[in-house]
């Protein structure tokens, strides 16, 4: 038995489709947005989750006012700890995944392979979109 059998709760249908994901398109060797006649180019779909994933992983999180903290990753905070070449490597490929799955688009990261060579870090990836499947390297 209801309480109040004629006020009744209005049903609000909460749209859960994520719109079409958007980015500058980008140079990865030259670092900077790729311009046609004057206008940033505009990719979409997984190579735009990329973007956005290749630039999250250039970002030190909790440094730039512009991003949120959600934005960027932790990655700097391993340099000039006493950990072992194991451990770096085991935090390095955690702070890959909390950086990147943030991202709604994002479903997955797999085959996360990380690579410190004196003062250069390479990180390779498989990021598993809401679109399909893209290769990352860094």
């Amino acid at each position: 038995m209801e309480i109040f059998p004629m006020i009744q709760p209005e049903v609000i249908e909460v749209e859960t489709e994520l719109p079409m994901y958007k980015e500058v398109a980008w140079d990865y060797e030259n670092n900077k947005p790729i311009y046609r006649n004057g206008s940033p180019l505009i990719t979409e779909g997984a190579e735009a989750v990329l973007v956005w994933a290749w630039k999250a992983l250039h970002v030190e999180r909790y440094t730039y006012d512009i991003y949120t903290w959600n934005y960027g990753n932790e990655i700097e905070s391993l340099i000039g700890q006493s950990f072992t070449n194991e451990l770096k490597i085991a935090e390095a490929i955690r702070y890959v995944r909390e950086a990147l799955l943030i991202n709604p688009y994002i479903e997955s990261v797999e085959n996360v392979r990380v690579e410190f060579d004196e003062d250069k870090l390479t990180i390779e990836c498989k990021i598993i979109t809401i679109y399909g499947e893209v290769d990352l390297i860094v």
